[in-house]
This record gives structure tokens, C-alpha cells and sequence, in this order.
């Protein structure tokens, strides 16, 4: 018997249970958190708070116009409707409510954008940029401190966020490698470049606090938090005289790209960047090396018979 519209719950009911579900039960990270309780905002704001059985395809397709008239980007379309199509499913699963079929929601394909990297040489000019002593001529803790997170960025491919949650203890200098809980609360190893535990080294070395944090705000007091990052990326970038807008995120992106020109299978850079599925490492870099790729086509592009001779049409 289905179960009437009247008194059954509507989303903004059921967005608290709903966020400690998708929290507690599927382990999404914090920031995926924020961003489903924003879209079911989002959709609360463009076709109304009802009871959740009430909703048919029309409101779906009233919610996709909405965000047509709105500009919205095709990634942020993405983002609300697959946050609608998470919140039916817990209803349909967890709540036993008769709503709309989840997988009947058609999300749209993400385009895909060319992935933005540094090169080896931007790489050197960013790093050589940054300040390592002050006007005095002596340690510049601050500088040595930034030098040592973006040479570990990019000798990690680590995630800014797991990077920031290490502690002194977690890093292996012998085994060159560190235990982290990943994106959706997953453990995973990562690895670093000889390079990058030498400046960990050497800013641990320099610094005279003691908290257990790897990398710490300059009183020593608490550990460095993100925003306290986007102003000395974009000082130094200024410095070196590099036009692209340089982030944490971008030199994981560097890291990804330096290991797939250097020959590495995509296979190992999945593991490297910790992503859950093949597919996403594909869809961001498989296509970027066109080096290769016009060696391949070169190689392998061949219409020559077994003799040597070029295969006459039949």
C-alpha cells in the first residue's frame, strides 16, 4: 500500500539523518559532507521542501531547468543531482519511502578540461623563488617551511589535506613512505622522493617547538591549516613570474603528470595518487602525453605485410 503524502517527511526532515548516514555509514570526507547539505539546500530553494514521496520526474526536470535559468556549470549540475540521487536512495533503502527511481535521474557527462601541471621547469623557478633566509640573513623558519611542503606535494602527489593531517611520527625516513587516511576516510601508503624527506628534514631540523604536527603555524602552537597556504602560493608565483594560477591540488597534478611522461603505468599512478577507480586516473591523464602517443602512432600505425611490402588493397 503506498504510503500517503501527508505527514511523511520532507527533505529538510530527513537532511540531518541523511548527512550522519553519508558521514558515519559511506565515509565521505568532511568536504563531500558540506557540499551534499549545500545542494540539498540548493534543491530545497528550487522546487520547494514537500513531502519526498511527492516528487515525480516533472520536479526533476523543474529542478534541471532551474539550474539552466541559474548558469549553473555542468560540474555543479552534476554535483546537485547526484546529491538528489544519494539522498532518494537513502530514502528508498534506509526510510522504506515510495520515491522516484534514483537511477532514473539522468546526470549529465562532466567535460572533460585539460588538466593544468608545471613543468619541470616552472617547477625549479616556483621552488627557487621561495625564501629560505630573511633580511637578516638568517633562517627564514616560514620559508623553509613552505619550501618543504611544496617539495613533499610534489614528491608525494599527496592530497594538501592528508599532507596537512601528518604528523612527525607518521613519516618513515628509512622505508620513504607514510600511512594516511585518505580521501573517504580510507587508509593508504604514499611514498616520497629522496628530495622532498631531505626538506622535511631539514625544516623538522630548524623548527624548536614540539608539537606533533609535521607542519605547524609559525608560533608553533597549533598545525597549519589551508588557508594559511593560498597567500604564499600566490606571493611566490608573482616571484617566479609564472601566469597559471599555481595551488596544492595543481602540484598534485604536476607530480601525476612528471610520473606519466617518465614512462610510469597508469596502473601504479592510481595507486600513487590514491584514486578508488581506474577510470578516474584515466579520465584526467591518459591522453595528456602526446609525446608518446605520436611515438606509438609512429611504432605501431603500420600497414606492411609480413614481406615487407606495403599491403596491396584487394
Amino acid at each position: 500500500m503506498p504510503i500517503l503524502s501527508e505527514g511523511s517527511p520532507s527533505i529538510a526532515d530527513l537532511a540531518p539523518k541523511f548527512v550522519r548516514y553519508i558521514e558515519a555509514e559511506l565515509c565521505f570526507a568532511r568536504s563531500s559532507v558540506i557540499k551534499y547539505e549545500d545542494c540539498l539546500r540548493q534543491i530545497i530553494k528550487m522546487i520547494g521542501d514537500r513531502p519526498v514521496i511527492s516528487y515525480t520526474a516533472d520536479d526533476v526536470l523543474d529542478l534541471k531547468s532551474a539550474m539552466l535559468r541559474k548558469n549553473h556549470s555542468t560540474a555543479r549540475q552534476v554535483s546537485i543531482l547526484s546529491a538528489l540521487r544519494q539522498f532518494l536512495d537513502f530514502c528508498r533503502k534506509l526510510e522504506g519511502l515510495s520515491v522516484i527511481d534514483p537511477n532514473e535521474i539522468v546526470v549529465p557527462k562532466r567535460p572533460r578540461r585539460e588538466v593544468a601541471y608545471l613543468t619541470v621547469e616552472e617547477v625549479e623557478r616556483f621552488v627557487g623563488a621561495i625564501r629560505l633566509t630573511n633580511l637578516r640573513g638568517k633562517v627564514s623558519i616560514s620559508g623553509l617551511r613552505f619550501r618543504a611542503l611544496v617539495e613533499t606535494l610534489l614528491g608525494s602527489a599527496m592530497r594538501v589535506g592528508e599532507l596537512l593531517s601528518l604528523n612527525r611520527i607518521d613519516v618513515d625516513f628509512e622505508n620513504r613512505e607514510a600511512r594516511i587516511i585518505g580521501k573517504g576516510n580510507k587508509q593508504r601508503t604514499v611514498f616520497f622522493t629522496e628530495r622532498a624527506l631531505a626538506w622535511i628534514q631539514r625544516y623538522l631540523n630548524a623548527r624548536t617547538d614540539d608539537h606533533l604536527a609535521l607542519f605547524v603555524r609559525q608560533d608553533g602552537l597549533s598545525r597549519l591549516k589551508q588557508p594559511d597556504l593560498w597567500r604564499p602560493f600566490i606571493r611566490y608565483r608573482k616571484v617566479a613570474g609564472i601566469n597559471k594560477k599555481i595551488t596544492p591540488h595543481l602540484l598534485r597534478h604536476t607530480a601525476a603528470t612528471q610520473l606519466l611522461f617518465n614512462g610510469c603505468p597508469i596502473g601504479h599512478i592510481k595507486e600513487i595518487l590514491g584514486h578508488e577507480r581506474l577510470e578516474t586516473t584515466c579520465r584526467y591523464y591518459l591522453g595528456l602525453d602526446h609525446r608518446a602517443a605520436k611515438q606509438a602512432h609512429q611504432r605501431y600505425l603500420l600497414y606492411e605485410a609480413p614481406g615487407g611490402r606495403m599491403a596491396q588493397a584487394a
